[in-house]
């Protein structure tokens, strides 16, 4: 790893980008008829240009093809930061990626990058390894690249103020704080106009510093807690993209808060 412009970068080789492999009609004729009249030959001369029953009908207009949804996951690169408050975000990527059999391995755009569907509807994950607080290096650039509208990037990051394991998603907003939100919305030149889904890792205990504590793995009983969140996480992703952002919502928002396990 090294420093470079105030951000740590992974020295994982990073892969070059390679591009996705992702009638005319007659003009009329100015020859007159001579038998007939001027004013009789306009009107046969429409009535000739007219299809016959018979004929096939036309080809229907090729379809363009649907600007993918990119789905991100924020946190920290490395064995180092597995398990950790910060990566859940990489955690539920991982979630989605398994139940939808997509593989997030390919190495682009200082990223993690998988690329498969959910339906009909194509998705791409992604996990940056340009370490949490340079994160909007890699967005930004799968972004520009793919030409994704902003409303179809979601971002997937850890909350210290919403209840732990407790999600929420919202259309667009600030950074509240987190410095991969920051990020990444500098890297979108100030628009914060992209949804989100928030997910609570709980208030630091006594007078621990948040830094020090989102650094921190989960408790045995809070793994299994956000198992559960996890689930529904992925739930969420596809009611997200097949059904839309209002019903995805709803499912996140409304949930009833998890019950403490014994």
């Amino acid at each position: 790893m090294r420093v470079v412009g105030g951000c740590m970068i992974s020295l994982a080789p990073i892969a070059a980008v390679r591009k996705p492999s992702f009638r005319h009609s007659f003009p009329p004729s100015k020859t007159l008829i001579p038998s007939l009249p001027v004013q009789r030959f306009s009107k046969f001369s429409t009535s000739a240009s007219m299809a016959s029953p018979d004929s096939p009908p036309p080809p229907p207009e090729p379809q363009q093809p649907k600007k993918p949804w990119l789905v991100v996951g924020l946190g920290n690169p490395g064995k180092k930061f597995n398990g950790t408050r910060h990566n859940v975000g990489f955690e539920l990527v991982d979630s989605i990626a398994e139940a939808e059999g997509i593989s997030v391995t390919s190495v682009s755009f200082k990223s993690l990058l998988g690329k498969g569907y959910i339906g009909d509807v194509p998705i791409i994950l992604t996990k940056p390894q340009t370490f949490m607080n340079c994160s909007g290096e890699s967005v930004g650039a799968i972004v520009s690249y793919y030409k994704i509208p902003l409303k179809q990037v979601l971002v997937i990051y850890d909350d210290l103020d919403l209840p732990f394991a407790k999600m929420r998603l919202l259309p667009k907003g600030g950074h509240g704080g987190h410095n991969g939100m920051r990020s990444i919305i500098d890297h979108f030149k100030g628009s914060r106009e992209f949804p989100r889904l928030r997910i609570g890792i709980g208030r630091p205990p006594g007078k621990m510093d948040a830094v020090n504590f989102v650094l921190r793995p989960f408790t045995r009983q809070e793994r299994d807690e956000l198992n559960f969140t996890f689930q529904d996480g992925v739930e969420a992703i596809r009611i997200l993209l097949l059904e839309g952002f209002n019903k995805s919502a709803t499912f996140v928002n409304s949930a009833k808060p998890l019950k403490q396990l014994g």
